[in-house]
């Protein structure tokens, strides 16, 4: 069994430039976007079934002066997929389409996939996404053609600052540990790991350094990182809990309905021959 593999994505070096959203799609034979633009330079939107990788544009300036050298000016994230080590996509999925492999990467296998969309509502990073063309979801698969071939993923050979970073969890943790370290030492004191420990749905297989809070990049936090209700057990508990009170307050309205008096001026009940 191969070592578990995954990416360490460095937010602080990534320059927005797109390679990798390019190198995912010209691999994965993924629909082109109409750039929409709106306000800003994000032209991708979302993680969904026609973009496994979103680069995010987060503009912390708004309408003040940038001032040169800050390193607040914009915030930039290659997202994609976490595979998750407690994946919650796996978990509901009726079919067992999506499986765990080899490399421990997480997979929606395209021939067993029924497209309810059970992992969609699931996922808790909006990373999987519906194709109507193939009637399936659809979402990273950390290139697994090319993971079996001994090739890395597209879009980390495709980054040309090494903000994607691929290789096994355990060299890619030494890593990202090591340069926290140098930008703390440089006086980064928001910057932080995040999902390289178990913290974070168990420990993300793409995890991340961050140059400010998970929230300004609409992550969730270590406090409300919690899995969908219907993956965790305490919310099956409170669900049966609900309905057991429904049915008893149910009963009981019900008996006190048939003994309660008729209504002053009703007549009674007629009796039986």
């Amino acid at each position: 069994m191969p070592e578990p593999v995954g990416f360490f994505t460095d937010t602080s070096i990534c320059i927005g430039c797109k390679a990798c959203e390019v190198a995912c799609k010209e691999w994965n034979q993924l629909p082109g976007n109409t750039p929409k633009f709106g306000d800003g330079f994000d032209n991708t939107g979302q993680l969904d079934a026609e973009n496994y990788r979103h680069v995010k544009f987060v503009d912390l300036v708004g309408d003040t002066p940038i001032v040169t050298g800050n390193g607040n000016a914009w915030l930039m994230m290659s997202d994609i997929c976490k595979h998750c080590t407690n994946a919650s996509c796996l978990e509901v999925c009726p079919t067992n389409a999506i499986v765990r492999t080899e490399y421990n990467t997480v997979l929606i296998q395209q021939d067993a996939c029924n497209g309810c969309r059970d992992c969609i509502s699931a996922c808790p990073f909006g990373a999987i996404g519906f194709s109507e063309s193939s009637g399936t979801a659809r979402k990273c698969t950390m290139c697994y053609d090319r993971l079996q071939a001994n090739m890395q993923p597209a879009c980390a050979k495709a980054c040309p600052t090494q903000s994607i970073q691929y290789g096994t969890l355990s060299q890619l943790h030494q890593k990202a540990d090591a340069r926290l370290a140098a930008l703390k030492k440089q006086g980064y004191d928001n910057a932080q790991l995040y999902g390289r420990d178990d913290s974070i749905y168990g420990g993300l297989g793409a995890f991340f350094l961050l140059m400010n809070k998970p929230e300004v990049y609409g992550l969730p936090n270590k406090d409300n990182a919690v899995l969908p209700r219907r993956n965790n057990r305490m919310g099956y508990f409170g669900g049966f809990v609900t309905a057991a009170i429904g049915i008893v307050a149910g009963l009981v309205a019900f008996r006190s309905r048939a003994d309660a008096p008729p209504a002053k001026g009703a007549e009674p009940p007629a009796s039986a021959p």
